[in-house]
C-alpha cells in the first residue's frame, strides 16, 4: 500500500494532502486550523489532520512531496536579479541575506519541520521535491472523471513556468507547451488587482466581481502596450509597465499612466475609472484564456479540458471557455490555487513511482471536496456547551424542515455539516444560507454579516436537476468555478431610469426573481447540489423548493471579511454570535441568536471602509 503526503507551504495558502494508493483520502489548508488567513507556514496541523484523518502515524509515509523544486526556483529568482541589475539591488539585498547569510535551505527546513510532527514515530520515507506546474496539472487531470483530456495550468509563477499546456491519459501525463517567467497572464492581473486597490493573491476575485460595473473602455489600452496576444495563446508583456523584476512593486508610474490616474488607496472611493480598468482587464483575461483553450485542446488532440493554477479560479473565464464550443466538457480543480498543489505532487509522485493504472470512473475523485475534518454530534455539544452556548438538538427531518422554513421567512442561517470543503470555496460544508428572492438580501448580508464592500456578488446553490431551468448551464457545477447567465424568464424589466445609471447605482434594482444571486450583468457563479455528493444540503434545497417553489438558496462562506473559513463547532459558534445571523445550525444542534446569552453576542463589527483593502502590490514571496 502507497501512502503519500504532498505539502504547499511557505508562499502562501500552505496545505497538506493524504493520498492513499492513488485515493484522495484528506486535504486542507493550514488557515482554518491556524486562524490566519492565507497562512503560508509549514502545514504541521493539517498533517496532524490528513495522518488522523487515516489513523496512521507519520512513520506510515512512504513519501512526503513538495509541491514545486526550491532549486529550480532559487535559480529563476538569481537570473531575474542579475538580468534587471543594477534596477534590483533592493531585493536582490534581502534574498542574498535570506539565502546566503540566513541559510535558508527550503528542503533542510521541511525535513525539520516534518521531524517535529511526531518524534515518537518519525517519518522514515523520502522527502522529495516536485514541480510546481507539473502538480497544478496532476491536480487538475488525476481526480478528473476524463480517461484522456487537455490540461491547461495558468498562475502567476512557478519556478520558472507561468502557464503549461500538457495531454492527460491514463497514469501519465505528458506537458506539450509551456511559457516562462516574466510572461505571466497571473502577474499581469494582480497588477491591475493591486492598482485598484486590492490585496494581491486574495483580492483577484474582488477585481472580477468589480468588472460586470464597468465598461471594458481601457481593453485596447491593454492589448496595444501590456500584452503581445499571439493566435495560439502565446503571449509577451512589455515589462518597461511593470516592476516585479526591480522592485517590490507590481507596476511603475507609466502602468498608472496609461489608467489615467494614479493606484487607488484605502480611504479612496471605488470610481467609476476603477470599474472600467476591472472590466478591461477581465476581458482581455477572458480573450486570452480562449486562446489557450483552443491550443489546449488542439495541441493535446482531445476537446475535454482540466483547468487548474490559480488564474483557473477566474470563474467567469471559466463560463465562457465553457460555453464558447472550443470544448466538449470541462472539470476545474476546486482547490486550484496553490493549496491545491499539494494534491496534485502527492497524486502525481504516486503515478509516477508506482505505475499504477488510473481507473477513469466518469465520476471525479475529489468527493466533493469535503476532504477536511468532520465533528461527531457528540463532540458538537460538548463543544457549544462549553462555550456556553443555547441549543436544541433536533431529528433530522424535523431540522431540515424547521431550517427552510426559517430560510422562507428571511432568516440567515450558517450551515455547519459534515467535513470541511478543500479549497476557497465553501459547498454546504461550511456555508452561509439565505432567501435568494429577497431585493435586500446581498446588501444584508455584505454589511450585517459578512463585513464587507458592498458591491460584491453571492453565489446561488441549486438543485442539479433544476439549473437548466434557471440557468444557461449545461451540465454541472458541483465547485462553484462557472459563471452562467439567468434564463430570460427568471430576469424583470427594468424601470427607464435603470438605463442611465452606471457604476454602483446598478446595484439594488429588481432585477431577477433571485436577485440576491443575479450580478448586474444578470450573470450567477453557479454551484449545482446533487443528492450524492451533498445529500443534507440536497434535503435541504428541496424542502425549501416546496416551501416556495424556487430550488435555490445563496450559499457563501461561513466566516466574516479578512477571516479563514470556519473549521470547528467552536469556530462556527464564535463567528455566529459576532454577527448578525440569525440561526446557525451545526450538525444536528439548532442555535438561535435571540436566545443566546447577552454576554456571548458581541456588538456588531464596524462595516469596513467601502474602498476595501489597503493597497498593496507586494510580491516578493512570489518573486
Amino acid at each position: 500500500m502507497s501512502k503519500i503526503i504532498g505539502i504547499s507551504a511557505l508562499y502562501h495558502d500552505s496545505a497538506a494532502a493524504l493520498v492513499i494508493d492513488g485515493d484522495v483520502v484528506a486535504a486542507a489548508q493550514e488557515e482554518r486550523f491556524s486562524r490566519v488567513k492565507h497562512d503560508a507556514s509549514f502545514p504541521a496541523t493539517a498533517i496532524r489532520y490528513c495522518l488522523a484523518q487515516a489513523r496512521l502515524r507519520l512513520a506510515d509515509i512512504d513519501a512526503v512531496v513538495f509541491y514545486e523544486n526550491p532549486a529550480l526556483k532559487r535559480e529563476r529568482q538569481i537570473d531575474a536579479f542579475v538580468r534587471s541589475a543594477p534596477h534590483s539591488y533592493k531585493a536582490y539585498a534581502r534574498f542574498a541575506r535570506r539565502i546566503f547569510v540566513e541559510r535558508d535551505d527550503i528542503m533542510a527546513m521541511l525535513d525539520e519541520s516534518i521531524a517535529k510532527i511526531d518524534p515518537i514515530s518519525p517519518f522514515r520515507g523520502q522527502l522529495v521535491a516536485g514541480s510546481h506546474h507539473a502538480s497544478h496539472a496532476a491536480s487538475a487531470f488525476y481526480p478528473s472523471p476524463f480517461a484522456e483530456a487537455a490540461i491547461l495550468t495558468v498562475d502567476g509563477v512557478g519556478e520558472w513556468e507561468t502557464t503549461s499546456i500538457s495531454r492527460g491519459a491514463g497514469n501519465r501525463i505528458d506537458k506539450l507547451k509551456t511559457i516562462h517567467f516574466p510572461h505571466s497572464l497571473g502577474l499581469l492581473y494582480s497588477a491591475f488587482t493591486a492598482y485598484c486597490g486590492f490585496r494581491v493573491n486574495d483580492g483577484e476575485y474582488k477585481l472580477m466581481g468589480l468588472a460586470p460595473y464597468g465598461t471594458p473602455r481601457y481593453a485596447t489600452r491593454i492589448r496595444d502596450s501590456l500584452i503581445d496576444l499571439k493566435a495560439d495563446g502565446s503571449f509577451r508583456l512589455d515589462l518597461s509597465y511593470f516592476d516585479y523584476l526591480t522592485s517590490d512593486r507590481m507596476f511603475n508610474e507609466a502602468f498608472a499612466a496609461l489608467f489615467d490616474g494614479p493606484p487607488r488607496r484605502r480611504e479612496d472611493p471605488v470610481t467609476q475609472r476603477h470599474m472600467d480598468v476591472a472590466a478591461s482587464i477581465q476581458a482581455v483575461t477572458e480573450e486570452v484564456l480562449l486562446a489557450l483553450a483552443a491550443e489546449a485542446v488542439k495541441a493535446a488532440g482531445v476537446r475535454k479540458l482540466c483547468l487548474a493554477g490559480g488564474v483557473a479560479l477566474n470563474c467567469v473565464a471559466n463560463g465562457k471557455i465553457l460555453r464558447s464550443g472550443l470544448v466538449d466538457a470541462i472539470w476545474i480543480q476546486p482547490a486550484a490555487g496553490d493549496a491545491g498543489g499539494a494534491l496534485g505532487c502527492a497524486l502525481k509522485h504516486y503515478y509516477d513511482t508506482t505505475g499504477a493504472p488510473r481507473a477513469a470512473t466518469g465520476q471525479d475523485a475529489m468527493r466533493g471536496a469535503r476532504l477536511g475534518p468532520a465533528y461527531a454530534q457528540e463532540l458538537i455539544e460538548d463543544e457549544l456547551k462549553k462555550l456556553g452556548a443555547v441549543f436544541e438538538v433536533l431529528d433530522e427531518q424535523v431540522l431540515i424542515a424547521a431550517t427552510a422554513q426559517a430560510l422562507a421567512v428571511g432568516e440567515t442561517v450558517a450551515w455547519f455539516d459534515g467535513r470541511m470543503e478543500f479549497g476557497p470555496r465553501a459547498l454546504g460544508g461550511r456555508s452561509i444560507l439565505a432567501d435568494p428572492r429577497r431585493l435586500d438580501m446581498q446588501r444584508q448580508l455584505n454589511l450585517k454579516v459578512k463585513f464587507r464592500e458592498s458591491f460584491r456578488p453571492f453565489a446561488p446553490i441549486v438543485l442539479a436537476e433544476e439549473a437548466a431551468k434557471w440557468f444557461e448551464l449545461e451540465g454541472e457545477s458541483p465547485y462553484m468555478l462557472i459563471v452562467a447567465p439567468l434564463r430570460a424568464e427568471h430576469r424583470k424589466p427594468l424601470p427607464p431610469e435603470a438605463e442611465t445609471k452606471t457604476g454602483m447605482d446598478k446595484l439594488g434594482l429588481d432585477r431577477a426573481t433571485i436577485p440576491a444571486v443575479t450580478h448586474v450583468d444578470y450573470s450567477a457563479r453557479v454551484q449545482t447540489v446533487d443528492r450524492e455528493r451533498n445529500p443534507r444540503l440536497y434535503a435541504l434545497l428541496r424542502t425549501f423548493a416546496q416551501l416556495t417553489g424556487t430550488p435555490v438558496l445563496v450559499n457563501t462562506s461561513f466566516n466574516v471579511n479578512d477571516e479563514p473559513i470556519v473549521c470547528t463547532p467552536a469556530d462556527a459558534y464564535r463567528c455566529f454570535v459576532k454577527t448578525e445571523l440569525d440561526r446557525l445550525v451545526v450538525g444536528r444542534c439548532v442555535l438561535e441568536r435571540k436566545k443566546q446569552p447577552p454576554r456571548q453576542i458581541a456588538a456588531p463589527q464596524p462595516v469596513r471602509a467601502a474602498a476595501g483593502a489597503q493597497p498593496d502590490d507586494s510580491i516578493y514571496t512570489l518573486y
